[in-house]
């Protein structure tokens, strides 16, 4: 009666567990979706307001505000479709959809930022004329804008890499409008021409910083790299100490997507231990770890001669 009431506990928390995320997705959503309206509105404003003043700070924050608005747009859809269910073709679902997303966005600034780098150094050696009253009241617009939508956005960013992706896109034009009015200030009561390309280099190298980490993690998850936080000797240490086990092998950890962390391994318990026992002590040591989809294979003895660990087989022979 008390294992029953137990099951029935942990159902129930499970259940308020699932029901919460869910509330979390759906309000991150609405964000998201906020986020994208009011970038794509001002991103009109902005465009024009570059061109009209002839400022290369303002151009090149609505050239980060362009990438923004599809990178809000994608990250939105990857969030409705990274949530549709598992098929018998897709296991996993779309999960790694997130992670394919971030990659994307990571990608697209650093490209937008070379090309702003390339254009900021140009301008450096043959600075033009800019409008800064005009650049500056459009850059304090801006930065409302990209406060709001910053603000937004925050909480959500540590959810996922998707979410963080559009968070960057965010953050770099928050960064954007600040250089934009510092520049215009130095340009509208200093004259100083070149502060205006000075601006974009300066905001364009904090750009790189982050989109290049957001790339590298995507990246180690396509890789199915091990996680950061997981301590690989520690767990197989971990699991060897579970009585009745004489040996861990072919130990795997990687992520499906951000949040959800995956392992497998083989155990050898001898014919004579409780393998059911064993098992479950086994999984109770690995979630210490924060690992959520375990699969571990109980073996009698080893069975390394039958399934040798995957980087000792031939290429040729893998792909047979």
């Amino acid at each position: 009666m008390g294992r029953q009431s137990a099951d029935v506990t942990q159902g129930l928390a499970h259940d308020h567990a699932h029901d919460h995320c869910d509330h979390d997705h759906q309000t991150s959503t609405r964000r998201l979706a906020f986020a994208l309206v009011i970038t794509a509105l001002f991103l009109v404003a902005e465009v024009v307001g570059g061109w009209l003043s002839n400022s290369l700070a303002l151009l090149a924050d609505a050239g980060h505000m362009l990438t923004d608005v599809g990178a809000l747009a994608l990250s939105l859809f990857v969030a409705w479709f990274a949530r549709q269910p598992a098929t018998p073709q897709k296991s996993f679902g779309y999960l790694r959809w997130e992670i394919l997303a971030a990659l994307i966005n990571g990608a697209v600034l650093l490209m937008a930022s070379g090309f702003i780098l390339w254009e900021s150094f140009a301008r450096l050696a043959a600075p033009e004329a800019v409008e800064g009253g005009l650049m500056l009241t459009v850059a304090v617009l801006g930065l409302a804008v990209n406060a709001l939508s910053a603000w937004l956005l925050h909480g959500a960013a540590h959810q996922s890499l998707n979410m963080r992706g559009a968070y960057l896109h965010v953050l770099s034009d928050l960064l954007g409008s600040v250089a934009a009015i510092a520049a215009a200030l130095l340009v509208r009561w200093q004259g100083w021409l070149i502060a205006d390309p000075i601006a974009s280099i300066l905001m364009t190298g904090l750009i790189i910083r982050g989109a290049w980490r957001l790339v590298r993690e995507a990246v180690d998850v396509l890789l199915e790299a091990t996680p950061a936080h997981i301590d690989v000797a520690a767990l197989r240490a971990a699991m060897g100490a579970v009585p009745g086990v004489t040996e861990v092998h072919d130990l795997h950890v990687w992520t499906l997507t951000s949040g959800v962390v995956a392992m497998s391994a083989h155990a050898v318990a001898p014919p004579s231990a409780d393998h059911a026992r064993v098992l479950r002590e086994l999984h109770r040591a690995v979630g210490a770890f924060r690992i959520h989809h375990a699969t571990i294979q109980i073996e009698g003895e080893p069975l390394e001669e039958c399934c040798p660990p995957l980087h000792s087989v031939p290429l040729s022979k893998a792909l047979a």
